[in-house]
């Protein structure tokens, strides 16, 4: 071996493993950065406007009045107070208001989709287009909020949860419409095309809070945090259900804060997306990108994941000080495919701890097997103190290509007590594993007898 490349070599490894340490100094960068709202002083409870909390009528027209009377006012905050409050139609949100809903009241939506019209620009799985309304949606506003102890409740389980058999044209269509790269205003969907709303969306925001409340049922996707940047999600909880029903997802999304949140989802706890396909890579400036988790409590189908979409890129993710609170199917779920290209480096994981699980720790980019032309470059995964009671399939499954291999992953203190397949690592390189056991752990070897 050339002496100068073995010296490089080694430099270049002992960069590596002195680079894969937590970065606390950039976690902490980033949340300084973030920015919380700031509302006026100005009030408006909903009850003087003539609201019912009676869960059956429609307080649909209240709401409104209150968001404009707080436009008309520069801002504000709207208070929603003990009660049911029935809300056919969505509520969109303007720049500084903060939407108090106090303990013991509950937003109740209406689960007609009539109600989600006209269409609003949106996006559905990663492409643009236009559809019904989220059920509160924010567009181009900075310096909002959802606060309070109150809870919102989607009505997904119902009508909503049967279009889910009905979108596969849909679906197909806005895939295509991608991949053609047709134009914008002609991505029209709604009515016809069972593609079911999110929750709550804010859309090219910034400045964002949702504090302390509770979402129950949603339709679609719970919160979607799209084209936006200094967020903060904090204190809040789930019980959510139904058809793809991921807590919250970060999508071309830029310095975020997830902490305290306890989730029971039907679905991923926390997705990171940056956008599908053509479409995705078209807006590789904009990635996914300084996104903090931690002190949360999973619960629900994968605990956290990117992916698939992530055609724009995802990167610098940090996850710490989690754990579950009952079942996961996978804990730490990175998954890509040949479709999407973009990239997925500097994530860093640790001080988590999963009780069961399928799968512990999962990295593919060979997600479903589908596609091809434009692999993801997944580098850079760093993956210290885990511990996991039981993977009833695999405890750690690494998958990349050939011609594109994973790169750079470091696993340090990991525990898995009981798995059936301990480890899959295929198409990788540069995998440095420090104190990692999976099984009973080996004492010192017996004598000969």
């Amino acid at each position: 071996m050339n002496f100068r490349y073995l010296i490089f070599l080694l430099i270049s490894c002992f960069s590596f493993a002195q680079n894969n340490d937590f970065p606390s100094a950039k976690v902490d960068s980033i949340v300084n950065r973030i920015q919380l709202p700031v509302f006026p002083s100005y009030e408006i409870n909903v009850l003087k406007l003539g609201a019912k909390g009676d869960s059956l009528t429609n307080n649909k027209a209240v709401f409104d009045k209150a968001m404009a009377l707080c436009k008309k006012n520069n801002g504000g905050t709207i208070i929603v107070p003990k009660g049911i409050y029935k809300i056919n139609g969505p509520i969109h949100f303007v720049s500084n208001v903060n939407l108090k809903i106090e303990k013991g009241a509950k937003i109740k939506f209406s689960d007609n989709p009539q109600d989600y019209l006209p269409m609003v620009l949106t996006s559905w799985e990663g492409t643009m287009l236009y559809n019904y309304s989220p059920l509160i949606y924010a567009y181009d506003c900075s310096n909002i909020a959802i606060t309070g102890e109150g809870t919102i409740n989607g009505e997904g389980g119902k009508t909503w949860k049967s279009f889910k058999t009905k979108e596969e044209s849909g679906k197909n269509k806005s895939r295509d419409m991608n991949h053609t790269s047709v134009a914008l205003k002609e991505r029209t969907f709604g009515e016809g095309y069972f593609l079911r709303p999110q929750m709550i969306q804010f859309f090219n925001c910034r400045n964002i809070l949702v504090e302390n409340i509770r979402i129950e049922n949603s339709p679609f996707w719970c919160l979607h945090l799209l084209k936006s940047q200094s967020i903060t999600v904090r204190g809040i909880s789930y019980k959510s259900l139904n058809y793809n029903n991921d807590g919250i997802d970060p999508e071309y999304a830029k310095d975020v804060l997830i902490e305290n949140v306890t989730f029971d989802n039907g679905d991923d706890n926390v997705a990171i997306k940056a956008g599908r396909d053509h479409e995705g890579r078209a807006n590789t400036a904009t990635p996914s990108e300084n996104i903090v988790i931690r002190n949360c409590n999973f619960k629900g189908l994968h605990g956290v994941v990117i992916g698939s979409e992530m055609s724009a890129g995802v990167q610098n993710v940090y996850v710490e000080n989690c754990k579950t609170v009952g079942y996961l199917k996978r804990g730490i779920y990175i998954k890509t495919n040949a479709d999407r290209g973009g990239f997925i480096k500097n994530i860093f994981v640790r001080n988590i701890q999963l009780d069961e699980v399928e799968d512990c720790l999962y990295m593919t980019a060979n997600y479903h097997g589908e596609g091809k032309g434009f692999q993801s470059e997944i580098s850079n995964v760093h993956f210290s103190n885990i511990t996991c009671n039981k993977a009833s399939e695999s405890g750690i499954v690494i998958q990349g290509f050939p011609d594109k291999k994973i790169k750079n992953i470091s696993l340090n203190n990991i525990e898995i007590k009981s798995a059936k397949n301990a480890i899959s690592n295929e198409n990788a390189e540069n995998v440095l594993m420090t104190d990692v056991f999976i099984g009973k752990r080996a004492s010192v070897p017996s004598s000969a007898k």
